[in-house]
């Protein structure tokens, strides 16, 4: 047995780019920011931001195309993916995705994408799956992470 799955919690760094395949399946693609907080040695503050690349298909494609925005925080699951591709210049290239399978849009009600203000309710938590997968969220956002 072997198990393939990452799960992020980070932030929009551009908006989602949707496309279509010449059979008409959507796929959508964005840049995701997690930013991990440490303190060196010396006991100084300090952060460090890895940059993921998202591939979403189908349906979910289309709901991460129409709802999401550059600096919207998510939640998502899926798989990691490396592949490699010739460039303009014929090169070959390398590069590692996570293909996602559930995404759950993170924030308070009302936000705008970076904004501070919202609606001061509980956090918008819609949670999206392709068919077949079950309706219950991954987690709640009120509930205390474990790590």
């Amino acid at each position: 047995m072997s198990v393939n799955k990452a799960i992020l919690v980070g932030n929009l760094g551009k908006d989602p780019e949707l496309r279509y395949t010449p059979s008409g399946t959507a796929v959508c693609t964005f840049s995701l920011a997690t930013t991990d907080r440490f303190k060196n040695k010396q006991g100084e503050q300090q952060e460090r931001t890895e940059w993921h690349n998202i591939v979403v298909w189908a349906g979910l494609a289309e709901v991460c195309g129409k709802y999401l925005t550059k600096g919207k925080q998510v939640y998502l699951e899926g798989r990691i993916q490396s592949r490699s591709y010739d460039d303009r210049d014929g090169n070959k290239r390398y590069i590692t995705e996570i293909v996602v399978n559930e995404m759950q849009m993170l924030g308070r009600a009302g936000d705008q994408a970076g904004s501070g203000g919202g609606g001061g309710g509980r956090p918008a938590a819609q949670s999206y799956e392709p068919s077949g997968g079950s309706q219950e969220p991954p987690f709640n956002p009120d509930d205390d992470i474990p790590f």
